[in-house]
């Protein structure tokens, strides 16, 4: 349980960085905007490719994989659903709205969580690697042509993934993984040096948003951050708990790690993306904000009647 408040306390300091330097005037909306493009653009692609070029893609290629698939189509579909039926949102928004209610923050929450509660960064991987080269570029395919005001077609909607910085670094470095030949450290070293900003700086963007933004909940829908909420922290892990304890029979620890990573809140990198694509910024913002407040007490509880 430690493990969990750590990687809360962790997080939560980094934000409260930006929350002061935006409060002291030190950053401002434009640094929020440099910050968050700094991330997508060049810091993020860097962290990505540096981090699975290293991965065991046989580790990953495994149960953890299928589980973590299923149980975010749930969530985000269940989420579409409501969005596009019920309250008539664009398709942009209800993008957002999906990628908050079932990206899970695998990255700069869930590794020091999985190292301290589960012994070990390895069940980050399959949801890590699903989120990066399906979830990820699917979003973005979306998202770029909804909001680039052109009509579609097959050529542009092949080459979408072509042209985001994200899913070509996430595709560079499952492209040396499989080849088995590691760069030269002229090569990865800078790489690895531009890719550590990738966290910090998105959670500083988060702290600024929240000092100089509309105060959290106060324009948004409550009905769609409590739909994000219950989907992200309690469906999903719930979901991830049946399909692994059921089709495939995980118990004990392999049990704990699948439905521990599903229960993780949602990635500030959601954020990050709204922001460069402007649609349901707030929205984004409020989702992580509550679900990593609510999903507290769900890891809490987790940790506690399976480990």
């Amino acid at each position: 349980m430690q493990g969990v408040l750590d990687g809360f306390g962790v997080i939560a300091a980094v934000i409260g960085v930006g929350f002061v330097l935006a409060h002291t005037g030190v950053l401002d909306v434009a640094a929020q905007q440099v910050l968050a493009r700094l991330v997508f653009f060049v810091a993020t692609p860097c962290l990505l490719l540096t981090l699975l070029m290293k991965a065991d893609l046989h580790r990953v290629f495994s149960a953890g994989l299928v589980i973590a698939f299923v149980s975010v189509v749930v969530a985000a579909g269940v989420y579409v659903v409501v969005a596009r039926l019920i309250w008539r949102r664009d398709t942009a928004e209800t993008v957002v709205g999906a990628l908050c209610s079932s990206y899970v923050n695998a990255g700069n929450l869930g590794l020091p969580i999985a190292v301290y509660v589960l012994g070990g960064g390895a069940a980050i991987a399959p949801i890590l690697l699903m989120q990066l080269l399906v979830l990820t570029p699917t979003a973005f395919a979306v998202l770029d042509l909804v909001t680039s005001g052109r009509r579609p077609s097959v050529l542009r909607v092949l080459a979408q993934p072509l042209r985001n910085p994200i899913t070509i670094g996430s595709s560079v470095g499952v492209a040396i993984a499989l080849s088995g030949r590691r760069p030269p450290t002229v090569v990865v070293d800078p790489l690895t040096m531009i890719g550590q900003i990738a966290v910090p700086a998105a959670l500083l963007a988060y702290g600024v948003a929240l000092r100089l933004g509309p105060r959290p909940l106060a324009d948004t829908s409550v009905a769609d951050v409590a739909t994000v909420a219950v989907l992200k922290v309690l469906v999903q892990p719930l979901v991830a708990w049946a399909v692994a304890a059921g089709p495939f029979g995980l118990r004990g620890h392999d049990l704990l790690a699948v439905v521990v990573v599903a229960s993780l809140p949602t990635a500030q990198n959601i954020f990050v993306y709204a922001t460069r694509y402007g649609r349901a910024e707030v929205l984004a913002r409020d989702a992580i904000f509550v679900t990593t407040l609510c999903s507290v007490p769900v890891l809490l509880g987790i940790a506690a009647l399976l480990a």
